[in-house]
């Protein structure tokens, strides 16, 4: 584990002592699809806030397509002072955050209504188990708000609204 002091979030397999709560699912392993049932990936992990016990994002392996959809960073122009970003060789995850995502229990998938396949191969990667950022997750969020109708983040926490976790 991190002694970084400014670490804000952890993989919840870097919290030994905890585990989701019974009353929530695990949806490590699951199928990810965009708003258009396209494949986004697979969810490889959780990102909890340690300080508030809840799981934030999703950390997710990201299909095969979105990697070679080639985003080409040169043909737009940079925006307000920032500029685009490359994907390097490696980072095939990218995480979601939990209010923009719904489930499908019985089909074991978890699925968004705001972001298609494009935005999520115009979003910056990271590599597997990367500490996580705040100017990180900002450019994430950015890149999912340009999605036209992205709802604001955390105005639905259908998913893991009141997840707790307990000692094991």
């Amino acid at each position: 584990m991190s002694t970084d002091k400014t670490k804000n979030l952890y993989y919840l397999e870097e919290l030994p002592d905890y585990k989701v709560s019974n009353n929530d699912k695990d949806v490590r392993g699951w199928e990810v699809k965009d708003t258009d049932g396209r494949v986004v990936g697979k969810v490889d992990s959780l990102l909890v806030n340690k300080s508030t016990e809840r799981v934030v994002y999703l950390d997710v392996e990201v299909d095969t397509t979105i990697v070679e959809a080639n985003h080409n960073v040169y043909s737009k122009k940079a925006q307000d002072g920032a500029h685009e970003f490359l994907n390097e060789d490696g980072e095939n995850h990218l995480i979601i955050p939990i209010g923009l995502v719904n489930l499908n229990l019985e089909k074991e998938i978890v699925h968004t209504d705001s972001v298609d396949h494009t935005t999520f191969a115009e979003t910056k990667r990271m590599k597997k188990g990367a500490l996580i950022h705040r100017d990180y997750e900002v450019l994430v969020l950015d890149s999912y708000a340009r999605s036209n109708d992205a709802r604001t983040y955390g105005e639905d926490d259908t998913f893991y609204e009141n997840t707790e976790f307990v000692r094991k």
